[in-house]
Formats: structure tokens, sequence, C-alpha cells
């Protein structure tokens, strides 16, 4: 089998999913890439010393070599590229979130719709094993009825990813509980088998918009902007973006389409970083302790207590392949995604999914910069959501 023969978008932050994607011999290879950062080049001539490197976009889209089409840009960028590339007939990789406006999401939707060329979104926690054992453990009955959900993440290099270039800015990103929760509120939306119908959040910019460590426009960032151990407490962050208008804590609630009530709280100061998921049926409980290996999802169904920690089942979370992003979810993605594109079929991300996660982090912005007032998530259009519901045919 010859590999698919991919183009990139984009070399920044998401540059680990074209790294990924890139397994010459193995199935796909990066040929071609762009991005218009001079140093994001020439660190892609080193991850990719044989392929054509370019700062026009273009230069990918229209290469008749090309085989599929990675979106690893900025968010608000997301629309633009992907349908571009759908018009040009090249499947396409769009990184998370699908964009940042309802509109620009349908837009995207609506493209591959009229071209029928594969659109495939990269959600890789639904590939990550945390995700998939709870999946499983509730597809099993192992809690009865999903009734509801609750979620806390711990951002605890929030300072470091999100304050200190482009998310920061509202204009970019619409703001965190979009940007960030993206990924949250999917995995909320596939465990509790539906889809938000309303939402309502409160949030403040509490700790990084008091910072008056700021780069100046145009400065880039520092060469030390993350480092594992440094930058604690919050407060002594430096070089942070010139604007910051975004959200650093957010609760957000929510009501599903399947009658399902669940909670989202998200928190960008914290020391420790990981994700916490409780899921409650009508039969019992199950909550995650890490979400990674030497992690374990506990379930308590067997009889009412007082606060006990020996679960009736504890279950320890599968290791995924070693030094792989999200946890090994990234190379499922990849495999996946080059599956997609050479037969087709069904995924388990879902462009609709996709979509009505940002419809969500977008109505849960609007009512958090509105006083909390409730939001009623727009449905997406039943011939669009058809079409992507049979596997794109």
């Amino acid at each position: 089998m010859t590999d698919l023969r991919i183009g990139a978008l984009g070399f920044g932050l998401r540059g680990s999913i074209a790294r990924t994607a890139h397994r010459p011999g193995a199935g796909s290879c990066v040929t071609v890439l762009a991005d218009p950062d001079a140093k994001a080049r020439t660190e892609a001539a080193e991850a990719f010393p044989h392929a054509a490197l370019h700062a026009d976009h273009r230069k990918v889209v229209e290469d008749p070599d090309v085989d599929a089409v990675l979106v690893l840009t900025p968010d608000h960028t997301h629309a633009d590229l992907a349908c571009e590339a759908l018009r040009a007939g090249k499947p396409v990789f769009v990184e998370k979130p699908l964009d940042i406006t309802v509109e620009r999401c349908d837009e995207i939707l609506r493209t591959a719709y009229e071209t029928k060329t594969r659109l495939y979104i990269g959600h890789n926690m639904r590939h990550m094993p945390v995700v998939r054992l709870m999946r499983d453990l509730i597809a099993r009955g192992t809690i009865g009825d999903v009734k509801t959900v609750w979620i806390r993440h711990f951002v605890g290099y929030g300072g470091d990813w999100y304050f200190k270039d482009w998310h920061a800015e509202r204009r970019h990103t619409t703001g965190l509980l979009l940007q960030k929760a993206a990924h949250d509120i999917d995995v909320l939306h596939w465990l509790a088998g539906g889809y938000a119908r309303d939402v309502q959040a409160m949030g403040d910019l509490m700790v990084y918009g008091d910072n008056p460590h700021r780069r100046s426009d145009g400065e880039p960032k520092a060469d030390d902007w993350y480092t594992e151990d440094g930058h604690w407490p919050p407060l002594t962050q430096r070089a942070l973006n010139p604007v910051i208008d975004v959200e650093d804590v957010s609760l957000l609630n929510l009501r599903l389409d399947n009658g399902v009530l669940a909670a989202y709280q998200q928190c960008h100061f914290t020391p420790d970083y990981w994700r916490n998921y409780t899921v409650i049926g009508d039969a019992g409980r199950l909550e995650n302790f890490g979400d990674g290996p030497g992690g374990h999802v506990k379930v308590w169904n067997s009889r009412r207590s007082g606060h006990r920690p020996d679960a009736d089942e504890t279950h320890a979370i599968p290791g995924g392949e070693d030094n792989a992003g999200h946890g090994g979810a990234d190379p499922l993605l990849i495999d996946e995604f080059v599956r997609f594109v050479r037969n087709g079929g069904v995924t388990a991300t879902s462009p609709v999914a996709a979509r009505m996660a940002v419809a969500a982090g977008v109505g849960a912005t609007a009512s958090l910069r509105d006083g909390g007032t409730p939001r009623r998530v727009p449905d997406l259009d039943p011939e669009l959501a058809a079409y992507f519901e049979r596997g794109q045919v």
C-alpha cells in the first residue's frame, strides 16, 4: 500500500498532529506544508526533511499530488481554509474546535455536503483510553440510564498555553469556554447520549487580567513561555499576550435534548492538570481518578452508604502508545483519519457532534457575558445532520 500524501496547513502548537501523521512507509506521510511564519517552516524542515515548504496555503490546497489536508491553524481560520480545501476536492482533517462561530461551522459542513468531499474532525478525546473506558461501562448498563454528568477541568498550565498568544483574544477564539471546552463538551455529549439544548454560564477573568507583564505588539513569545515546573504561582507569569479579554474561570450548566442535566467547570490557575468526570445514572455512579495510565475509573452501584473509597468496581485506565499525544489518542485519531480518507465509513469522531459542541460553547459564552442569562442552542439543518450521520454517504 502506498502512503497517503498529506498536506499540512500550520505548524504551530498543533504541529504534533502533523508529526503523528508523518509515518513514511507505514500508511501516510507529510509531503507538503504551509505556514506563514518563517520560524515554523524552519522547524517543519527538521521534522519533514523531504517535504516541500511554503508560506502560501494555496500551494498545499492546489497541489495535485496531495491526497488529504490537515487544517492545524488558529481556530478563527478553520472555516476559510477547510472550505477552500473541500472545494478543491481534498478530504480534510480539522483540528478542534471546528471554528469559533456556529455560522462558520455550518459553512464547513454545508461545503462538505455540497462537494461530497470527506470531512473529519480531530476530537482526539474520543480515542482517549479513559473516555473509551467510561463509555464502555455506561453502554454495559453499569450505572443504569445516565441522568447527570459533572465535569471539572483543572487547567494547571493555563497561563502558559492560553494567555501568551492568540488564545487570549476573543476575536480569535470567542472564549475558552468554547476553545478549551470543546473537547469536554463533546465528551459530555458522547457519554450522555444527547446534545445540549439549553445552556447557562458564569465566569470571570480573575487572575491573568490583573497581570501587567505583557508582551509588546509584534513581540514574539519568550523562549521559556512554557516550562513543566516553572511559572508558579500564576501571578509570577511574565510575557503574557498584549490583549487578554477571555475568562480564566467559567462555570456552565446544560440541559440536553434527552433530558440529561450536566455541569462543566474550567479553571486556568490551578496547580494540577487533569479532568474529573462524574456520571450518575439511575442505578449507580462512576468517576475517574486520574485520566491516564496509572489512573482508575471507579463504580458505585451495589448499595447506599456514606462516603466509601472502596468502590464496587475499580477499572484501571489502559495505557496508550508510549509518548503519544493525549494519552495515546493521537495515533488512533490519525489511524482513523487515514482509513476514512481511503475507505470512508463511520468514524468515532463526528462533524455534527463537533458543530454541536461549538454551538453549546458559543451559547454558553454569550450567557456568561450577559449576566448568566440562559441561551437556547440552535439546531443543525436536518438535511446536513442526516448526511453526516449516514457516514457522509
